[in-house]
């Protein structure tokens, strides 16, 4: 692992973090709260400018960053205490990080399609002697479904294929308007190391800015259901905790997204973003979703839960998510991916 895969990693991390910080700071700000201190980074302060009354600061550790809002921690008589507004206004300014994260990946997305074109979900080529050939699978033909799961992007049938062990695959094809449904069986490619069906995509080589967003925000759907589908896999054992990748991980791969182009670097940190955006919208306390459900609960049923109870669920919560990331560092080096 280079200084240089470490330098990248952290600037393309700190973006990340910027973004999703300014999310809860705008809107704080918009819902009148008060913002003690804006900071990148965890741990001791290197770098500090005081505002008008927020405190901007680059922290030592770039494992994360916080926006500290008067009254979020700790009981104030002030109005523009976090704790003083309602659950509605507090809801906006949580749910606000994680969703400058999934717009962040869309616009990302959106670059990378314009720059690279777009690969559709539908049948560009086909490989001679091919299961797809063999089935009947034409040229035009466009994928709406593979394995019942909907497909949006040409990234849902590769995500699949990739997790296919020579199964059976059901597809749902569009062509002229008409459905149809066929089964086929992946042959196993030695150069690609995963099974195949022998098609190729059709690409959209010079995209207009219409196709651009639509192929980002599709493309972050698609980042959406992939999480997703992988906790499920996580939680059902389809999937091993030797695929979750964890920061040593994350470093080695920005490196080599680097290394590869800017536009495939690009790529990886919208990936990442998505991923970023989804995660911590997990009804899981001291993230942003154990809030929002929080939030939620409140608002529905007109029951308030005591601050002092939250905060200890919180800081279990945090506590538990240290562990995690100390847990996933260990695996990335018992488990290192090669390239």
């Amino acid at each position: 692992m280079s200084f240089f895969n470490i330098v990248i990693a952290i600037l393309a991390f700190g973006v990340l973090i910027l973004i999703h910080e300014l999310g809860h700071f705008v809107l704080a700000k918009l819902n009148d709260v008060k913002v003690e201190e804006f900071a990148i980074g965890m741990g001791p302060k290197l770098l500090g400018i005081k505002g008008k009354e927020t405190q901007y600061s680059i922290r030592a550790l770039p494992i994360g960053g916080y926006v500290k809002m008067l009254g979020d921690e700790s009981k104030s008589d002030d109005p523009r205490a976090f704790n003083n507004k309602s659950s509605a206004r507090r809801l906006s300014i949580v749910i606000a990080g994680p969703i400058m994260n999934l717009i962040l990946a869309a616009v990302l997305f959106c670059i990378v399609g314009m720059s690279e074109g777009i690969a559709l979900p539908t049948v560009g080529k086909i490989s001679a002697n091919s299961p797809a050939q063999k089935i009947g699978i034409k040229a035009g033909d466009t994928i709406v479904k593979i394995n019942n799961y909907s497909v949006h992007t040409w990234e849902d049938i590769s995500f699949n294929m990739a997790l296919n062990k020579g199964e059976g695959i059901k597809l749902a094809l569009k062509n002229n308007g008409t459905i149809k449904k066929v089964t086929l069986v992946p042959q196993y490619s030695k150069k690609e190391k995963m099974y195949l069906i022998g098609i190729s995509p059709k690409f959209i080589d010079k995209p207009t800015i219409i196709e651009g967003a639509k192929y980002g925000t599709s493309e972050t759907v698609t980042m959406i259901k992939t999480v997703y589908l992988s906790l499920k896999m996580m939680v059902t054992g389809k999937a091993s905790a030797k695929d979750v990748s964890g920061p040593v991980s994350i470093i080695k791969v920005t490196g080599a997204a680097a290394n590869a182009g800017f536009i495939r670097l690009v790529n990886f940190i919208a990936f990442i973003s998505a991923q970023l955006g989804v995660m911590n919208l997990l009804p899981i306390p001291a993230l942003d979703g154990g809030f929002v459900f929080l939030f939620l609960f409140q608002m529905i049923t007109g029951k308030k839960v005591d601050d002092d109870k939250v905060g200890f669920v919180n800081t279990i919560g945090f506590a538990l998510l240290m562990i995690l990331m100390i847990v996933v560092t260990i695996k990335d080096v018992v488990y290192p991916i090669n390239f």
